[in-house]
């Protein structure tokens, strides 16, 4: 017999918060502030593109950099946290510092062929 609605909704509960508490445990600070950017850009990137869909595409060049800003700062910030990561050490030989660096160079390039591309 499967189980009720409500031992799976339980289950659930539990999945989550002991992924939640692994999060908290495991998760070196630096990685969590990596993970809060990712989270704003993404949400940054969502209500943009809604933003679009609701009110229209006038300034479109305008949306194109800021919907294009958000998707490249994103994957920007993924490799950072990809190389910033201590379990990551042995595949990486570049210090967390030096990741940071290309991190910031990459995002100066980027906001530069934003605005420009914004005209």
């Amino acid at each position: 017999m499967a189980p009720s609605t409500s031992q799976q909704q339980q289950g659930l509960a539990d999945m989550v918060g002991g992924l939640l508490r692994d999060y908290d445990k495991r998760t070196p600070s630096r990685l969590k502030v990596v993970d809060a950017y990712l989270a704003y850009i993404l949400f940054t990137g969502i209500f943009q593109f809604i933003y679009c869909a609701l009110v229209g595409t006038f300034p479109f060049n305008s949306f194109l950099s800021g919907f294009l800003s958000c998707v490249a700062s994103f994957i920007l910030a993924v490799n950072l946290r990809i190389q910033v990561n201590p379990e990551n050490k042995s595949q990486f030989a570049i210090s967390p510092e030096r990741a940071f660096a290309d991190f910031l160079f990459c995002h100066v390039i980027l906001h530069l062929t934003v605005m420009n591309f914004m005209g």
